[in-house]
């Protein structure tokens, strides 16, 4: 960050008649399908292309470079050699300038600027508009099926030097139907190709897309499955990211367009699947169909989980688009690209949730990159009464965005700009005392991929684990007696900036 955030002054200080602040950014997305968005990334010079790389281990390796620096380019490989003819990977989207254009917002705003601008225009009212259903689209230009099946022509990468296969899904989601409620889920959960003809994909307890197989393996029928391999962006981002129960993922993303996702029916599930998607593998997960899946390096930097059973979908049909596009999005050691993306829309959520939960005063809210966004969350509130930190800093730890395999939350004052990472641990160091500022919770919903669960538990598929709830406000019954810091205020700051910033320059 170059100056700390004053979101009322950043975004829009004045209060519009529609009630949202900053509303007239206007945010416009001006992509429907990963080609749009490809020619829009050109026109910010920010796209690189490099041909005749190996998937068997120079994409993986080039891509742990590019992926780490924020602001490097995002970068297609091409002419893959012993993959389909016109065939390309692309990794990095979420970097540099991309990261505002993807959202639909102007390249000034700040990370944490552009996070609270997501919330205010996209998830404070969560406008849904349905998919719109079309006859056709570029998807079907290509269709393969029976015989001629084979997954392993496209060029899957090797990402990570042991991972124990190639995995074609990174960047892509996952489209089911709920048996019971009928309601369709696009989630992205990794996938790895076994063979010609059949995928594997590890979902973990809890998230929507398992609950939903659960139910189909209870009923002990077939689970119907449209993976979408090199979707647009938008989509992935809202694929990975919590969006309530219920609620489909096309209807988020139409909503944040303001336009309806066109969607064609797959012709061996009749799910719905975007029709400018670049590739989609479509099939049938049957109960007791398992094969040994992993490892793989996950988004904690490590590899969460060994080789274990996992279910396989059947591939009974291919479609992809001429010259077709893998949308590339493996974890690596944090932070990398996922931790960029999930921070900022994962950030707006959670200021959102624990202004919906009744907080008052949260006056920022960040997920820290270098805990992939999960990890470490930093809430800064303006007390208002004995509690207002315990309250805030417990609701983080358990709201919807927060719940799901977190460690520690830090709650501080409105002084400190959480996004900076600095910052937010002095306030920890200076305005904390470890034996009363620190309270643990227990028992709480983690994942398999969560490489501080030991053996014993991991065995019994004990996947929760402890959160630590840190205080570091300037203690209320003596918080006006607290020493003032030496810095200067925000507003102060921000002129000297903008008056000897050159001098750093």
């Amino acid at each position: 960050m170059d100056e700390k955030s004053d979101m009322g002054n950043a975004i829009g200080a004045a209060a519009h008649s529609d009630g949202k602040p900053g509303a007239e950014l206007k945010p416009k997305i001006a992509f429907t399908d990963l080609r749009e968005w490809i020619a829009e990334a050109k026109k910010l010079g920010e796209v690189r292309e490099v041909k005749g790389l190996s998937w068997q281990s120079d994409i993986g390796a080039a891509t742990e470079v590019v992926m780490h620096e924020e602001n490097a380019p995002c970068v297609i490989f091409e002419d893959i050699p012993g993959t389909l003819k016109g065939s390309k990977v692309l990794v990095n989207f979420f970097g540099g300038e991309r990261q505002k254009m993807t959202l639909g917002f102007p390249s000034h705003l700040s990370k944490l600027e552009l996070s609270e601008a997501f919330r205010v225009h996209y998830m404070a009212d969560l406008n849904r508009i349905p998919p719109r259903l079309v006859n056709d689209g570029p998807v079907f230009e290509n269709a393969i099926t029976g015989a001629d099946i084979d997954v392993t022509i496209f060029p899957a990468p090797k990402w990570h030097p042991d991972d124990g296969g190639r995995y074609i899904g990174t960047g892509s989601f996952n489209v089911t139907r709920d048996p019971d409620e009928g309601w369709i889920n696009c989630g992205t959960y990794r996938v790895v190709i076994h063979d010609q003809k059949s995928v594997g994909f590890y979902i973990s307890p809890g998230k929507h897309g398992r609950i939903q197989r659960d139910k189909y393996q209870a009923r002990g029928e077939p689970m119907p499955v449209a993976i979408v391999v090199g979707g647009d962006p938008l989509s992935l981002l809202m694929g990975c990211t919590e969006v309530p129960y219920g609620v489909c993922e096309y209807d988020v993303v139409g909503g944040m367009r303001g336009s309806p996702v066109d969607v064609v029916k797959g012709r061996v599930t009749g799910l719905p699947i975007p029709a400018q998607a670049e590739i989609v593998l479509e099939g049938f997960v049957y109960p007791g169909n398992v094969k040994p899946e992993g490892p793989f390096g996950e988004w904690m930097g490590y590899y969460g989980t060994e080789v274990r059973e996992e279910p396989v979908m059947d591939v009974e049909a291919i479609y992809h688009r001429n010259n077709p596009i893998i949308l590339g999005c493996p974890p690596l050691r944090p932070p990398d690209e996922i931790a960029r993306l999930k921070a900022i829309v994962r950030s707006g959520m959670l200021r959102e949730n624990l202004t919906r939960a009744g907080v008052p005063d949260v006056t920022a809210t960040w997920a820290h990159e270098v805990g992939t966004s999960r990890l470490l969350l930093g809430v800064a509130i303006k007390q208002r009464y004995a509690g207002h930190a315990t309250q805030a800093g417990h609701i983080a730890c358990q709201c919807h965005v927060g719940a799901y395999a977190g460690r520690y939350v830090i709650v501080v004052d409105d002084d400190i700009d959480v996004s900076n990472l600095e910052e937010l641990i002095w306030a920890m160091l200076t305005r904390s005392d470890p034996a009363s500022s620190i309270d643990i919770v227990h028992n709480a919903w983690s994942t398999g991929l969560d490489v501080r669960i030991d053996p014993e538990r991991r065995a019994k598929d004990d996947f929760t684990n402890t959160r630590a709830i840190i205080n570091a406000c300037r203690p209320w019954h003596w918080r006006d007696k607290f020493p003032k810091v030496t810095s200067s205020s925000p507003g102060a700051l921000r002129m000297a900036r903008a008056k000897f910033g050159h001098l750093v320059s």
